[in-house]
Parts: C-alpha cells; structure tokens; sequence
C-alpha cells in the first residue's frame, strides 16, 4: 500500500516551481510539475493529486480559472489548492479565496510557510 501524497505543481517559473518541488520531495511527496495551465488541467483529473499548489499568473489560463474550473467538477471539488502567488493586494487575495483557494501564499514562499500550508490543508492520516 503506497501512501505517499502527491503533490502537483503548477508554476510557470522553473526555479521557483523547482525549489517548491524540492521543498515538498524533502517532505516525502511525490511531486508532478507543470509549467502551464492547460495542460494541467486534464493532469488534475488523470493524477487527482492530494493537493496544489498553483501560481495565479500564468503564461496562458490563469490559476483563477483551474482554480474555478476544479470547484466546478464534483471529483476535482475537494482537492486543497495552495495559491502561491505575487500578486498581494487584499483584493487579490480575496479574489484567490474567493476562487476556492484553501490557503493563499504570497511570494517568495519560505520553506517553512509551504510545509506549513501544506500540513494544514491535507487530512492527517
């Protein structure tokens, strides 16, 4: 039995996704990465990882939409999304929460806050 998490990550940066894949590995995840939006989203739905984390700007659909579009589909509904993003205006944040964000990181994310996050929103086995 393979209880190990998966952890998706959609982050247009590939250092920054790539220090957030880290972070998790070193948390005993398994971690997928994508670099765009559109094609994550058919992932979302073949991988149904235990959560995401996702950057709101990106390259083609913004994080909102699979944010809204994953609150839409009754299988994808419940997975805990982490917003890691720089936009950090209040009214950014409340549009991220309001999205269906379970938790809203502005960047740069330390390792701590990540982990943090991360524990927070996933079920304690």
């Amino acid at each position: 039995m393979d209880d190990q998490k998966t952890v998706m990550i959609i982050e247009d940066e590939p250092d920054a996704a790539e220090m957030f894949a880290e972070m998790m590995r070193v948390n005993g995840f398994r971690v997928i990465k994508m670099f765009s939006s559109a094609p994550a989203i058919p992932m979302i739905s073949q991988e149904k990882p235990d959560v995401i984390i996702l950057d709101i700007m990106m390259p083609d659909i913004s994080g909102l939409e699979v944010l809204r579009y994953m609150r839409r589909e009754p299988d994808l509904a419940l997975i805990p999304v982490i917003v890691v993003s720089a936009k950090s205006m209040p009214g950014d944040i409340k549009t991220g929460l309001e999205a269906g964000a379970s938790i809203y990181l502005t960047k740069p994310v330390g390792f701590l806050d990540l982990k943090q996050a991360v524990e927070q929103v996933l079920p304690r086995a």
